[in-house]
């Protein structure tokens, strides 16, 4: 014998405005996620970079020249993918990667002065398209949303 009082019915996943299921913190994330990185995505490409390329010039840029192994574990990426990723900006004059001395085997990418001024031209470029994502927002909501999703991401941060 079932007690149907105990079973509560959650509401079902929907994907859309409204959605109060299980699943909806996930799945109005990844809608963020994508809507943020699709506008990202069109600042960057006339500078000849994808997100991947941004990331490691965010590294880069903010903490110094590092090996490979330390961009892998900055970003979150993976080795393959950093090595294609480091050759990339490398070609296009935007990092350099040198044996780092005392140990040939561990490379060590680093910001070229034109690498810097890339990364600066992005931020100019990027204010106003992130403007547009948060106009429709009430002053001060896109600062609050930003201060939420921050103690969301990083919770052991003071």
């Amino acid at each position: 014998m079932t007690n149907d009082a105990a079973i509560v019915p959650r509401p079902r996943a929907t994907d859309g405005p409204g959605d109060r299921s299980t699943f909806a913190l996930g799945l109005i994330l990844r809608r963020a996620h994508n809507r943020a990185v699709g506008a990202v995505t069109r600042v960057l490409r006339p500078l000849g970079l994808e997100p991947r390329h941004f990331a490691v010039l965010i590294a880069l840029c903010g903490q110094g020249p590092m090996s490979q192994s330390a961009l892998v574990r900055v970003t979150g990426s993976d080795r393959a993918t950093m090595v294609r990723v480091v050759d990339d900006l490398e070609r296009a004059g935007l990092v350099t990667r040198a044996a780092r001395p005392g140990d040939r085997r561990v490379r060590i990418v680093a910001p070229t002065e034109q690498g810097q001024l890339v990364f600066d031209q992005a931020h100019t470029d990027a204010a106003p398209v992130v403007g547009d994502l948060v106009a429709h927002l009430r002053p001060g909501e896109a600062e609050h949303l930003l201060d939420l999703l921050e103690r969301f991401v990083y919770p052991d941060h003071p």
